[in-house]
């Protein structure tokens, strides 16, 4: 088998890393966006956790995976069968699996899809190379390292912002006037500019510019 490949498609990563990851005792590392990165993750996650309790398992995520409540749960059930899950600084640019640090899969750019509704291609690569796997299994645990256990990371220490306030949130990012945002929220200028004003202070912000990078770590800017 080749030691560097391309894989066309969700398809093709599933039939390589199908077989290594029933491996038993297989060790399983993993960095991510969020739980969307990888095909089928919260579904394989839970698999993994009825078959053997996620033993050796270790995942790495983006500050946004704890913007949705449900996606809050699933790391909960991971942490407690034995998966350890800890949150990146900072957010991560791509995905990552390690398995038993001899194979790595990585995650490519999404292809635009071919209709409006019509799913995104993805593609990934495989490496079975040692220097490449050693080098970039090396650059994980210096980001393991620096992230934040998940069970350190209370709930009531994130910020919590209604409805309106992620209105408000993505009319700062479309870059329109506050005039034409409180027209198209239905609000006054100065009832708008005071929730802006409330989104600063919420989320730590000395400025729009800030809130905005802020806001998009945490994954608040999705709709």
């Amino acid at each position: 088998m080749p030691q560097h490949m391309a894989l066309k498609g969700d398809l093709e990563l599933h039939a390589r890393i199908k077989p290594l990851v029933e491996l038993y005792g297989a060790e399983w590392v993993s960095a991510a966006r969020d739980l969307d990165t990888w095909p089928n993750a919260r579904a394989s996650a839970r698999l993994r956790i009825r078959r053997d309790g996620a033993r050796q398992a270790r995942k790495l995520y983006s500050p946004a995976v704890l913007a949705d409540e449900r996606d809050r749960q699933v790391l909960r059930e991971m942490a407690a069968q034995g998966i350890q899950v800890r949150i990146s600084a900072t957010p991560l640019p791509q995905g990552t699996v390690f398995i038993d640090r001899r194979t790595m899969f990585l995650t490519g750019p999404e292809t635009a899809p071919s209709s409006p509704h019509g799913p995104r291609h993805r593609t990934y690569t495989m490496s079975a190379e040692p220097a490449l796997v050693s080098g970039a299994y090396a650059l994980f645990e210096a980001a393991w390292e620096t992230a934040t256990d998940l069970a350190a990371l209370s709930d009531a220490a994130r910020p919590r912002i209604d409805a309106q306030a992620r209105e408000v949130l993505y009319a700062l990012g479309s870059g329109m006037t506050d005039v034409a945002a409180a027209r198209e929220l239905g609000m006054s200028l100065r009832t708008y500019r005071r929730r802006v004003a409330e989104l600063l202070v919420t989320l730590g912000a000395d400025s729009r510019f800030q809130a905005g990078m802020r806001a998009g770590e945490l994954g608040l800017t999705r709709r």
